[in-house]
């Protein structure tokens, strides 16, 4: 939900835009994250939310930013990771290098992941052989029990 705090403005062209303002509370239900998470991001240096005495004013760049932040945390990024990339972006140049730089964390990420995969698959497997011999020697301990009796 977008909550327009911003005045609307006449461009050269005479198409009016909106100043696109929000409040810590609208981008927090936005978001579904909570405005300590915000305050959080905006102490990194993440966020640059304008002050109006106690009140947060975040931008539309703001929550471009978040959205990206979010983005980078459902992908495993670590914040620094996702400041690094952010930092990166120029809106009137060209991005290749943050491009770049996002698919290789992207590919270093997958290969971590993978090497995590192949670990994990190989616990599993000496966990099922653990548990087939541990079965196994119960079997047999309780068929001696049985035969001494």
């Amino acid at each position: 939900m977008k909550k327009t705090i911003g005045k609307a403005q006449s461009s050269a062209d005479g198409v009016q835009a909106v100043d696109e303002r929000y409040s810590i509370r609208d981008l927090a239900k936005d978001f579904a994250v909570t405005t300590r998470a915000l305050r959080f991001y905006e102490e990194r240096g993440l966020l640059r939310p304008q002050r109006k005495g106690q009140s947060r004013i975040y931008s539309a760049a703001d929550r471009v930013r978040l959205t990206l932040i979010l983005r980078g945390k459902r992908l495993g990024f670590t914040l620094d990771e996702s400041a690094e990339l952010i930092a990166m972006y120029d809106p009137s140049g060209n991005n290749a290098g943050q491009l770049q730089a996002l698919i290789d964390k992207i590919q270093e990420k997958q290969q971590r992941i993978n090497a995590q995969k192949r670990e994990i698959e190989l616990m599993l497997s000496d966990l099922k052989e653990w548990e087939q011999r541990s079965l196994k020697a119960l079997t047999e301990l309780s068929r001696g029990t049985k035969q001494n009796q």
